[in-house]
């Protein structure tokens, strides 16, 4: 087979086509490898399609919440099928424009296949094989699906395949306890569905501040079941799923019924695919293609971005990602990756937006660190929004007050994060430029400023209540 040779190999059409799309802008000559959908997870089957679904039940959310503040309001019904019109009339038409643009490109060849490496800087695909100097793997993940007995004979869905039903199911069981299983638990049950959630972890969204979770826990108790730190033993099929569970704790056994399962129980790397070992491309202990601070791996020229090198996996991470990879394509003084202020949200109900560290890494790192809460309600546009449950949790370092992490819980919490991320990638990264600024009254905003002007040496406090306690 002949050897097609090119300046790019880019394997993974996500934030892989920002890469792509650079690198024809210089006239470089380009293949391009998706074995799925064009414009990868994020627009298929992932961050838009499911916000598409989570904002109108946070409009369910809002109408019921209405009568705290004398609105008193009702649901007359939901329409699921205008939902998923709204939602395919974005995602297609966006995907069709792009497969169009690349197949129109006379200097990108786009192959619709696995790929796979054949030998270093060599990708065999679509009966085709390609060399190019420099090589790009952003092919991300894919659920990993867990071994239960008669799991794969009962049926299930994944995020993978969800988006594609036509209606919402009379009941649904959510296996798993991170940010899908609150979502996809957040949208079904605010269109009808009587949701079970059962997660594995000890607590809900494990990767969050132990207040954060306790939070989101008591609150989405309020319209779904969820049970914790549970092994899922045993599903069985039928007209409804019977998924058998142990409590990991007590050793209780519960049986839920639902007429859909979705499993929501992580993901594993879709690198296992690219025969990695005949590319001479190394993988870490998890399967992730491992990168160092350039995001190079341990081949000249050979990157990897994204979700496939397993570290944060967000959309905008990933562009971020691409960026840098461009940059230090094409430049002897290559940029680092810097990780200390990725954001990220959640949009269940209550939202959860976090930036930074959370309180155990910054002990870990042995750092020394103020801490500060707000409440929602002890602002007045929280109070008049009746918001009883929501916070803002800063930590600060107490040598320059660099802000180190702050999570928030409630309304608009990944917009109020954003300020944050702004501060701690300006200037010195400290929290200074809030303190001397005004803050619109009465606003959330104020909250978020509020937890900087509460701030307290935990050390302290510990020292203080050991003594009493003594």
């Amino acid at each position: 087979m002949a050897v097609e040779e090119f300046d790019l190999l880019v394997v993974g059409s996500g934030a892989g086509l920002n890469v792509a799309s650079r690198a024809r802008s210089m006239d470089m000559k380009v293949a391009l490898f998706e074995r799925s959908l064009l414009g990868g997870t994020c627009l298929n089957k992932g961050c838009i399609p499911s916000k598409i679904l989570t904002y109108p039940a946070e409009v369910v959310r809002l109408v019921k919440k209405s009568s705290d503040i004398g609105v008193h309001a009702s649901i007359q019904s939901t329409d699921f099928e205008l939902v998923r019109k709204r939602m395919w009339g974005l995602i297609v038409p966006d995907r069709e424009r792009m497969e169009e643009a690349a197949g129109r490109d006379q200097g990108m060849a786009f192959i619709r296949d696995a790929a796979k490496f054949t030998a270093p800087y060599t990708i065999t695909a679509g009966g085709r094989t390609f060399h190019a100097p420099r090589v790009l793997i952003a092919c991300g993940v894919r659920t990993d699906i867990p071994l239960i007995p008669g799991l794969e004979a009962a049926g299930y869905h994944t995020s993978e395949t969800i988006f594609d039903i036509d209606k919402v199911p009379e009941s649904i069981i959510i296996a798993g306890g991170g940010y899908k299983a609150m979502e996809f638990g957040h949208f079904f049950s605010a269109f009808g569905s009587k949701v079970s959630i059962v997660g594995h972890n000890p607590v809900l969204l494990p990767r969050e501040e132990p207040e954060v979770s306790d939070q989101v826990l008591e609150v989405a108790r309020s319209y779904m079941s969820i049970l914790v730190n549970q092994e899922i033993t045993e599903v069985r099929g039928g007209e409804e799923k019977v998924v058998v569970c142990r409590d990991r704790a007590s050793a209780a056994v519960t049986e839920l019924r639902g007429k859909m399962l979705l499993l929501a129980t992580g993901v594993r790397s879709n690198a296992d695919w690219l025969d990695l070992p005949a590319g001479g491309v190394k993988a870490d202990a998890r399967g992730y293609v491992a990168v160092d601070k350039h995001l190079e791996t341990n081949l000249p020229g050979v990157y990897a971005l994204g979700d496939v090198i397993g570290r944060t996996m967000f959309r905008h991470t990933a562009n971020y990602h691409a960026e840098l990879v461009w940059f230090n394509m094409n430049n002897k003084e290559k940029g680092e990756l810097d990780e200390h202020a990725v954001p990220h949200a959640v949009f269940t109900y209550p939202e959860v937006a976090s930036v930074g560290m959370n309180e155990d890494e910054v002990k870990e790192h042995r750092i020394r660190y103020f801490v500060g809460y707000s409440n929602y309600g002890d602002c007045a546009k929280g109070y008049a929004m009746a918001e009883t449950d929501g916070f803002v949790k800063v930590l600060v370092a107490a040598e320059n007050l660099k802000i180190l992490g702050a999570s928030i819980v409630g309304p608009h919490a990944a917009i109020l994060i954003q300020s944050l991320v702004y501060l701690m990638n300006a200037g010195d990264g400290s929290y200074v430029p809030m303190a001397r600024s005004q803050v619109i009254h009465p606003a959330l905003s104020e909250c978020v400023a509020n937890a900087f002007g509460n701030l307290t040496d935990p050390a302290r406090h510990h020292h203080e209540d050991h003594s009493s306690g003594a």
